[in-house]
C-alpha cells in the first residue's frame, strides 16, 4: 500500500502549464490536506476595488490605525467569505493552526483585534478559498499544472514584490519562463 503524502503548510505554485485560467499565476497556501481533500488560500491575485479598510467598514469596525492592505482572491469558492492568514502569536477560538507555520481565521473578532492593534504581528486577508475533494489535488499534481513548494510563511505577508507568483518561483531559484508548459512520459 502506498504511503499517503499530505501538503498542509506548504504552497502550490501554478506552473506555466496550468490549464485552468482561474489559477494562472496562483500561489496557494495549503491550510488543510488529508484523505478527504484539501483547502487552500490563493495569495497570488488581488481583488480589484476592495481594500482591508473597506472590509472593516462593512462590519462597522473603525479602521483606526490599522494599515490598509490589498485583499487577495483566495479562490473561486465562497468569495463573499473572508479569511485571515496570520502569524501564530495570536490564536482565537476559530483559528486553524497550520502546523507551526501559520494560522487561518475567519472571525469578525480577529478583524477587530487587527483594527485595534491587538491582532497578530503578520497577517494577510483574502476573500474565498480554493478547495479540492478526495483525491482531486493528488490527481491535479500529476497533470503539470501545479508544483509543490515548502516555501516560507513570509510569502503570505510579503507586500513589496507586486507579483507573489514570480517572487515565489525566484525564491526557489527558478525562472518560470524556462519551465515547460507541457509534459510527457518516459
Amino acid at each position: 500500500m502506498d504511503d499517503l503524502v499530505f501538503f498542509s503548510g506548504q504552497f502550490l505554485l501554478a506552473t506555466p502549464g496550468m490549464a485552468d485560467p482561474r489559477f494562472a499565476r496562483s500561489v496557494v497556501a495549503i491550510c488543510s490536506h488529508d484523505e478527504d481533500g484539501a483547502l487552500g488560500i490563493n495569495i497570488g491575485e488581488t481583488v480589484e476595488g476592495i481594500s482591508f479598510h473597506d472590509i472593516l467598514r462593512q462590519f462597522d469596525i473603525d479602521p483606526a490605525e490599522a494599515p490598509d492592505r490589498e485583499v487577495f482572491l483566495g479562490g473561486p469558492m465562497e468569495t463573499q467569505r473572508g479569511f485571515i492568514l496570520h502569524s501564530l502569536d495570536i490564536n482565537m477560538s476559530d483559528t486553524l493552526q497550520v502546523g507551526d507555520r501559520w494560522g487561518l481565521s475567519s472571525s469578525v473578532d480577529m478583524l477587530g483585534a487587527i483594527a485595534k492593534g491587538r491582532g497578530p504581528k503578520h497577517w494577510t486577508i483574502a476573500l474565498g478559498y480554493s478547495g479540492w475533494g478526495e483525491g482531486q489535488l493528488e490527481g491535479e499534481l500529476t497533470q503539470n499544472g501545479w508544483s509543490i513548494a515548502e516555501g516560507s510563511p513570509d510569502w503570505l505577508y510579503e507586500t513589496r514584490s507586486g507579483d507573489k507568483w514570480l517572487m515565489a518561483w525566484q525564491a526557489l531559484g527558478i525562472d518560470p519562463a524556462k519551465l515547460s508548459t507541457g509534459f510527457g512520459s518516459a
